[in-house]
């Protein structure tokens, strides 16, 4: 159980880092997001960097790879996912940068 706990644990680390910093991985906009303009999409962009608001019920693995934050009335949802570096297959191991390649979904709660 406490390697579960500090896999987990580093999962999120890199995951923060990844959604604060963009480093480490790949960030997409879906169409949807992209039609609302630069702006909308530089603010959701923002907003999923600055979201902290995990809890039991949205983040029960405590991973920190799925969120949903309200930009304009509309519900955007995001989610973190992970391959290999070939971007090929899943990683193996999520939790070694080495061997991972996140990649960062932003879209409307309708594209999910």
């Amino acid at each position: 159980m406490a390697n579960h706990q500090a896999s987990a644990t580093r999962i999120a680390e890199l995951n923060d880092e990844f959604r604060h910093r963009g480093t480490g991985g790949s960030i997409y906009i879906t169409a949807g997001i992209h039609a609302k303009g630069p702006e909308f999409a530089i603010r959701a962009r923002a907003e999923v960097a600055a979201f902290e608001a995990f809890d039991k019920d949205n983040d029960p693995y405590g991973h920190h790879d799925f969120g949903c934050v309200t930009i304009e009335g509309q519900k955007v949802f995001w989610k973190i996912d992970y391959y290999d570096k070939m971007r090929e297959y899943g990683s193996e191991d999520p939790g070694d940068p080495s061997k991972t390649h996140r990649v960062l979904t932003i879209m409307f709660s309708y594209e999910y």
